[in-house]
């Protein structure tokens, strides 16, 4: 079982993620660098969060634009797992391996706070150690958080049971009032037709130790070395 973590100039969750991977779950990780392409060797690769490439021109699209991210797409079609946090997410759109884009948060402000979510499917590589309902709580930090997809696609992702997570209160209400950025249906990550690239806004890695009071993030990247 091997994890890469994708690192592309700006990214800042890097040391984050790989440090819960070696340390945490004890699995063989490596960093990747943006130019590299030899990537079969892995077993799952995440993109961190952060702001790469500065986020010029929009979150993610220069990034996306890079030969690890186009190696990515015949990864994913091997089956491989791909996850992508926050920034990773905004890559994995702009890229289309992930319908959708993420747009400035409706308030045109920057969140960052200890955010609930709500398991919508828990058949997943991802959230195989969760239960459907179950109530997570993850801490975000995003200027652009806030899904959007033609209503098509949505109603087809949610025939295929897309989506993952939603923003919702202690309680489990999917609510406006739980929602920190507009996204649209509360939608806080979603999963390709095939279940195995994964997006979501919350940062699991700054969920997976008790001193920073939430493990809950381990349920996610636990769900992954399960799968494995």
């Amino acid at each position: 079982m091997r994890f890469g973590v994708a690192v592309y100039p700006g990214s800042n969750c890097d040391y984050d993620t790989y440090t819960v991977i070696r340390d945490v779950l004890k699995v063989n990780v490596e960093f990747i660098d943006y130019r590299r392409t030899d990537i079969d060797s892995f077993d799952c690769i995440i993109l961190p969060g952060g702001f790469s490439f500065g986020d010029y021109l929009r979150p993610g699209t220069l990034a996306s634009h890079t030969p690890l991210t186009y190696a990515l797409k015949d990864f994913v079609e091997k089956g491989r797992y791909v996850i992508g946090i926050c920034n990773g997410f905004q890559i994995l759109t702009e890229s289309h391996l992930l319908p959708g884009a993420l747009m400035p948060n409706a308030n045109g402000r920057f969140v960052c706070k200890r955010q609930y979510l709500r398991v919508e499917n828990s058949d997943t590589p991802f959230t195989n150690q969760c239960e459907e309902g179950q109530i997570l709580e993850i801490p975000i930090a995003h200027h652009d958080g806030n899904y959007f997809v033609d209503q098509d696609t949505l109603k087809e992702m949610e025939d295929n049971d897309q989506i993952i997570l939603r923003y919702c209160d202690e309680f489990g209400n999917i609510t406006d009032e739980a929602n920190p950025n507009g996204s649209l249906k509360n939608i806080a990550g979603i999963c390709n037709k095939d279940k195995n690239v994964f997006g979501l806004m919350p940062h699991p890695e700054r969920a997976s130790e008790s001193i920073l009071g939430s493990e809950d993030g381990l349920y996610i990247l636990k769900s992954i070395v399960n799968s494995l």
